[in-house]
């Protein structure tokens, strides 16, 4: 039997993706650029962070703009919905396949209060009737763009509601995948996931299923991917800051960046950031970026501070030019 590999091309759904290490979704977190730079570094997909499909539906403006922004070079990219009510679902996934999403995905998995006290996240796990309809919503209103959707384990400890809904989401809604979280929504990010559950689903399951939860340590991405027999991975906080994760999980270079590498990637996103959201929004958007770099950058919490309480992307740069001067300083001695 030939060894898999996580540089091996796959399809879901009809869609040609070149490699198995996939950007998760991030709430609050995973607009363009973001995915972009996912995919600069060697991603096969991307996905979106979550979308109100009653934004999409009543053409929330914001919602729409920056939300629903594709950059030409992020493709294969999925847009993830969330939401309650199958006939609104519907409507959103029509609008997202009219964006040019490749995929659409649909988060049943969120455990935040706000998400779940409106019936959508992981409440529709307990809710499995109105799940699949959700899914059923969005395959119709897709029209040929594929759907999966993401789950978790259950909403308490010892549940096991995500892979008896995951298997009726993709028997009866016709979902082409599964993205799968073996934590109970109870535990939010935290606690070891159960692999061996995700094994299971694997093993009954006739889709693929794309792996979360704990991805933070190349080691055990892989050794958790060959233990589930999952057809991909997908990277969450595990790529905060460390974009180059891809490249490594895909043999594209050995070891971590140069402290250039990290402020020259910090600049790109600052830049992209501008872009995206003008030069004051974007300032106070980065402020939850800046400390993972700083890390990155192995900063003592003296030399972090002027990066991590930047006002403005102008003060970051300037941190970010004074950090640079300080090595070559060290350098030159």
């Amino acid at each position: 039997m030939t060894k898999r590999s996580l540089t091996d091309p796959w399809t879901l759904g009809g869609i040609e993706i070149s490699n198995r290490v996939v950007l998760a979704p991030l709430a609050g977190i995973g607009n363009w650029f973001v995915r972009l730079q996912a995919k600069r570094h060697g991603a096969g997909l991307v996905v979106s962070e979550m979308v109100s499909s009653f934004g999409l539906k009543y053409g929330d403006e914001r919602t729409h703009r920056e939300f629903l922004r594709i950059h030409p070079e992020e493709h294969p990219v999925a847009i993830q919905l969330f939401g309650h009510d199958s006939d609104v679902m519907r409507e959103a996934a029509e609008i997202v396949a009219s964006k040019g999403a490749d995929l659409i995905d649909i988060n049943m998995g969120c455990p935040v209060r706000k998400v779940v006290k409106t019936g959508a996240g992981s409440s529709l796990l307990d809710d499995q009737d109105k799940a699949v309809a959700l899914a059923r919503g969005a395959v119709e209103g897709g029209a040929g763009v594929p759907v999966t959707v993401k789950v978790r384990s259950g909403n308490l400890p010892g549940e096991r509601t995500g892979l008896t809904l995951a298997r009726r989401l993709v028997d009866e809604a016709g979902v082409a995948g599964i993205g799968f979280h073996p934590r109970h929504a109870s535990q939010q990010h935290k606690g070891k996931p159960d692999y061996a559950l995700a094994a299971q689903l694997v093993s009954v399951l006739d889709a693929p299923v794309v792996l979360s939860g704990g991805m933070s340590d190349d080691d055990a991405i892989v050794a958790a991917w060959e233990e589930t027999g999952a057809a991909a991975v997908m990277i969450a906080r595990g790529s905060f800051g460390d974009p180059w994760r891809f490249e490594r999980l895909l043999g594209l270079r050995e070891g971590n960046p140069t402290p250039g590498e990290i402020a020259d990637e910090l600049r790109w996103v600052i830049d992209r950031a501008e872009e995206h959201l003008g030069v004051e929004r974007a300032g106070r958007y980065l402020r939850k970026f800046y400390p993972w770099y700083a890390e990155a950058l192995g900063l003592t919490k003296r030399q972090q501070q002027p990066l991590v309480t930047a006002p403005t992307t102008a003060d970051a740069r300037a941190a970010l030019d004074q950090l640079a001067s300080a090595e070559r300083s060290f350098l030159a001695a």
